[in-house]
């Protein structure tokens, strides 16, 4: 055997000795990441192309209350982040639908796609109408807040009750001095990031500053799709969801919110995309959440706000015991209040 060969052969084994820790664990579509439920698939024809909603149907594990939940997912997030208010829900009757929406995570990643939240929330309609849901709780965090009021507002005779956890949206940043970038230069940004970038985002963002062993499997879940030789992808996803989230406020439309609304709200979020592209003294006025919350509470009729002091983007992630417990007796109230 001549050295040559047997060199590249040494640098295969050692190449697949490594890919437990690199590329075994690299997959735009999370095939390498455990869903806590049994994916399925929704194929559908969207925007001239044929592309697929992944998502999670759970049954009740409890006594079937006749209700069904939907949660939607943040940006930086996926559905499978919902794991443990899920399970809670199921376990009191619920049936539990969680999506991934399109661009996300498990779903189809379109380089030629016009992303709106109007187009996401038709999508999730599509898949609920597959399904058979009618009336469900639309429950919406971060981007998925922002998603579950359009949601509410395109379809509220179809809508049972509204919940947005931490929604992003409630200001317009561009008009509070964030200046909007162009999608290359999201890209572009995007691009760089790292398992490292994700884990500091979070903390100082998130979770104020503090961080606990069990927030690293949702770092890793999302590191894991930008390795590998599809990582672009996923950055050009996220770029466009970027402007999406950028570029379409919702707070100018929630005084037309016309369903039974909760909002539940951790206080030390601080969440402001694009806060470092505006000046210093306009950045420390965004993202801030024990102001926007009331606020936005106030313009919609008849909501509820439940706030947690001490929890800041993600109170699912950060306690989920004191969230679920929240959750279940804020909608058992509601539901008390339907005819």
């Amino acid at each position: 055997m001549s050295y040559s060969r047997t060199r590249r052969l040494a640098l295969a084994f050692l190449a697949a000795v490594a890919l437990p820790l690199t590329a075994a664990h690299a997959d735009p579509y999370l095939a390498d990441f455990d869903y806590p439920f049994p994916v399925q698939r929704l194929d559908l024809r969207s925007q001239g192309q044929d592309l697929w909603m992944s998502y999670m149907d759970i049954a009740p594990t409890g006594a079937p209350n006749g209700r069904t939940a939907v949660l939607l997912h943040g940006k930086n997030f996926c559905g499978a982040t919902w794991e443990s208010a899920a399970r809670a829900l199921s376990a009191v009757g619920y049936r539990v639908i969680v999506p991934d929406q399109i661009g996300f995570c498990r779903s189809a990643k379109p380089r030629a796609y016009q992303f709106s939240l109007h187009q996401l929330a038709a999508n999730t309609r599509a898949l609920l109408q597959k399904l058979g849901v009618e009336k469900p709780i639309v429950i919406g965090h971060s981007m998925g807040g922002m998603l579950a009021i359009r949601y509410a507002l395109m379809y509220p005779g179809e809508t049972g009750a509204l919940v947005v956890v931490n929604p992003i949206g409630l200001e317009d940043w561009k008009a509070k001095g964030v200046a909007l970038p162009t999608i290359d230069e999201l890209y572009a940004r995007e691009l760089k990031t790292t398992r490292e970038s994700i884990r500091k985002y979070q903390q100082t963002v998130y979770y104020d500053g503090k961080w606990k062993p069990e927030y690293d499997r949702w770092v890793d879940m999302l590191a894991s799709m930008y390795s590998g030789e599809s990582g672009d992808l996923v950055a050009w996803s996220q770029a466009l969801t970027s402007d999406m989230v950028l570029s379409q406020p919702v707070i100018y439309e929630i005084g037309r919110i016309a369903v039974p609304t909760l909002l539940l709200i951790g206080l030390k979020d601080t969440t402001a995309i694009g806060r470092d592209r505006a000046s210093p003294e306009d950045a420390k006025k965004l993202g801030n959440y024990p102001e926007l919350a009331p606020a936005a509470a106030a313009r919609i009729k008849g909501s509820k706000l439940v706030t947690f002091p001490e929890l800041g983007h993600s109170p699912q992630v950060e306690d989920p015991q004191r969230f679920n417990a929240t959750l279940l007796q804020s909608l058992d109230e509601l539901a008390a209040t339907q005819p």
